[in-house]
């Protein structure tokens, strides 16, 4: 039997909030070699209480053999401009890095698509770092297209001066 097979995907519970949280900050530390600036501990308790929100509102699958091996944050996208189809959003997702190459992130992404498709969502999007090519191969072979761009721009001031001394 692969460890694959050993995953179930399910939905989150309110016991399951601190170890999410434990694989939230692992996924923002993770981030930050692809260029992410979000700090990782100093976050943890307000990614605590947005999985516990989560939790609440039927937007959090696991993976586990036992113990959480990896995770997916979504729902539907809610707002004051009417759209002309319905959409979603995958939040975060992450998985272990010891039960990587298994298949738990294709099936975290299709469990949170299925989910999300009975919601009544026809158009599901998901964010990743331009440097994270290992999440853009999977989202790739998912069938996910870019569709918005995002671009920055680090400005140089006194407090940011490379030239400080």
């Amino acid at each position: 039997m692969s460890t694959d097979e050993r995953i179930s995907i399910e939905s989150a519970t309110i016991d399951d909030v601190e170890a999410v949280a434990d694989c939230w900050v692992s996924l923002a530390a993770e981030q930050r070699q692809h260029g992410s600036q979000l700090a990782a501990d100093t976050n943890r308790t307000a990614a605590t209480e947005m999985i516990a929100r989560h939790v609440v509102a039927d937007g959090l699958l696991v993976a586990r053999d036992g113990a959480i091996q990896g995770f997916v944050l979504f729902h539907p996208d809610e707002g004051a401009y009417t759209q002309t189809e319905s959409t979603g959003t995958i939040t975060h997702l992450y998985v272990r890095p010891a039960a990587r190459g298994d298949g738990i992130g294709s099936r975290l992404l299709a469990a949170a698509e299925s989910e999300l498709a009975a919601a009544g969502v026809s158009t599901v999007s998901i964010e990743v770092l331009a440097d994270n090519d290992a999440a853009q191969r999977l989202y790739d072979r998912r069938g996910y297209e870019s569709h918005r761009i995002e671009l920055s721009k680090r400005l140089e001031s006194d407090r940011h001066s490379k030239d400080d001394g």
